[in-house]
This record gives structure tokens, C-alpha cells and sequence, in this order.
């Protein structure tokens, strides 16, 4: 008796659907998490260590913050930083309302020690 060449290939169907059907559950919570913090009602966390207060910039403005998509942040002072962070920048990804007060405050604090 011959296998059916086929089933494999099922199989793997199978095991996808699934995966795929199980991963969209764990990204419907993590979507109903995600819009409680920006409604304010998100679990705030602080960073203790500078680079972690950081993190969200290295993508665009490069690891050591000197340029990449976005612009060089080495020596900026505290108060542009502060605002551009709160207010954000018109027709870029810096949108208004990325940090509170007290993260831009801190995360500008770092960014003005720079060279």
C-alpha cells in the first residue's frame, strides 16, 4: 500500500492555520493592552538606566544618536528636546503626545550630555 504523497503537505496546512489562529488570540490581547496605556490606564514604567529611556529613538536617529533616518540629537538642549518629545513635529514620525512630561524631561536630560 502506497502513501498518499499528499498528507504532508495537509499536515503542514494544518499546523499553519493553526499557528496563525492562535497568534492572532495572543495579538488581540496584547491589542486590547495596548490601547488601555494609550487611554492613560496602561501600567507606567519608569527606566532607570539611560540607554533604556532611549530605546523608542534608535530606530530612526541611530544607535548612538548621532543620525540615521532622523537627525543628529547630539547637542540639542533640553527644552527643543522636551517639546518636539510633547508636541511633536507636523509631517514626520515624531507625533505629538510620544512621552509625558516627566519621561521627555528625563529622556532630554540625557540627550543634552551628548557630544
Amino acid at each position: 500500500m502506497k502513501n498518499n504523497p499528499v498528507v504532508p503537505y495537509i499536515l503542514i496546512l494544518a499546523f499553519g492555520i493553526g499557528l496563525i489562529f492562535f497568534m492572532s488570540l495572543t495579538g488581540a490581547e496584547n491589542k486590547k493592552e495596548i490601547a488601555a496605556e494609550k487611554e492613560g490606564g496602561g501600567e507606567k514604567t519608569e527606566a532607570t538606566d539611560d540607554s533604556a529611556l532611549v530605546q523608542s529613538c534608535i530606530s530612526c536617529h541611530g544607535a548612538d544618536l548621532s543620525g540615521a533616518f532622523g537627525p543628529n540629537l547630539h547637542g540639542l538642549d533640553e527644552a527643543h528636546i522636551v517639546d518636539v518629545l510633547t508636541n511633536g513635529i507636523p509631517n514626520t514620525p515624531m507625533e505629538p503626545g510620544m512621552k509625558n512630561e516627566a519621561e521627555a524631561k528625563a529622556i532630554a536630560k540625557y540627550i543634552s550630555t551628548l557630544k
